[in-house]
């Protein structure tokens, strides 16, 4: 949590901007692509990095679908999860998030600069309605991040079981399936450091539908979450 405090006081003029771009989009909506939101986002994610010391390595870019949509599954270990991968990933994408958690101060902000979904986990028809516009937007050509376990609790880099239900928007979309094993995200914000941190992001070999149609949701969720568990084994080995 350290590094959290430390990083809004080194750069508090960029977490004013942050918020300010944010509320922006939220009011005029029809003055912001995706695009430029995206490209905002980025920049604001590459000065938190550098002010408070973090290295993000990237692997398994070349292997990301290059045109069309897709649903990016990472596991979860922290709070810097989002901002590393999304960090990362240099086309848009978007995160589905509980609207619960998506109401604090500047999470609130990159949440709409990223177009994101807020669903509300307490109404069964607006997490309906939710993931219909969800797999609409996914048709269309949009990628998503979503997490697959829910939760993280210092979990590190253990991998917890992966939601079946987390699948079924991409599945409905037809779309590919790319699992992404995240490690070391943990140590970014969990730490009380503001020593330069190492965390990793690595795409793996995208799941394309016809490999996984005649799959439950169940099974993919295993398959998706085995390709992740092999990885980080591999790394922290």
């Amino acid at each position: 949590m350290l590094r959290i405090f430390y990083a809004i006081i080194k750069a508090f003029p960029d977490a004013l901007g942050l918020i300010r771009a944010g509320h922006d989009a939220k009011r005029h909506p029809e003055r912001h692509t995706a695009e430029a939101d995206y490209q905002t986002l980025l920049h604001y994610i590459g000065r938190l990095q550098k002010v408070a010391h973090i290295t993000t390595t990237v692997t398994g870019m070349e292997l990301l679908p290059a045109e069309g949509s897709y649903v990016m599954f990472p596991n979860h270990q922290g709070k810097y999860d989002g901002i590393g991968l999304i960090g990362a990933h240099q086309k848009p994408c978007s995160v589905v998030i509980d609207a619960k958690r998506s109401r604090f101060p500047i999470v609130s902000e990159f949440i709409t600069l990223i177009h994101g979904f807020r669903l509300d986990r307490t109404s069964m028809r607006s997490q309906f309605e939710g993931m219909s516009a969800i797999v609409d937007e996914i048709r269309a050509g949009k990628r998503f991040i979503v997490f697959p376990e829910g939760i993280y609790h210092k979990n590190h880099n253990n991998v917890l079981e992966f939601r079946p239900g987390a699948f079924k928007s991409a599945i409905r979309a037809k779309c590919p399936i790319v699992p992404v094993a995240l490690v070391d995200s943990y140590k970014v914000f969990e730490f009380n450091s503001v020593k330069p941190v190492q965390s990793y992001v690595h795409f793996l070999k995208p799941i394309t539908y016809d490999e996984y149609k005649d799959l439950t949701s169940q099974q993919i969720a295993n398959r998706v979450r085995e390709a992740i568990v092999e990885k980080i084994v591999s790394v922290v080995s």
